[in-house]
């Protein structure tokens, strides 16, 4: 007969004691657990001031190309007017 419960042979006692670093991490993970939630103060506010600033390069180039482009719209829209003759 095998057993399908992954878990049923946990409590045998005839199993093998864990290797150290698999008890290590496990400690240490058990010991995260309480610490969740309560970041000091110090290390929370360094994440929260930083700002992303914009280059002043990076608005030029984007307000150069805005502008030029709706200047070569305006440009393009009056010489593909249809020419109207005057009335003599």
């Amino acid at each position: 007969h095998i057993d399908t419960n992954i878990n049923s042979n946990t409590n045998n006692s005839n199993t093998m004691p864990a290797p150290r670093n698999i008890r290590n991490r496990t400690n240490k993970f058990n010991k995260n657990i309480a610490k969740r939630g309560n970041v000091p103060i110090g290390k929370a506010a360094d994440h929260e001031e930083e700002e992303k600033k914009t280059s002043p390069v990076l608005i030029g180039m984007f307000l150069f190309l805005v502008v030029g482009s709706s200047l070569v719209q305006v440009m393009r829209l009056f010489s593909s007017s249809p020419n109207i003759p005057k009335d003599e």
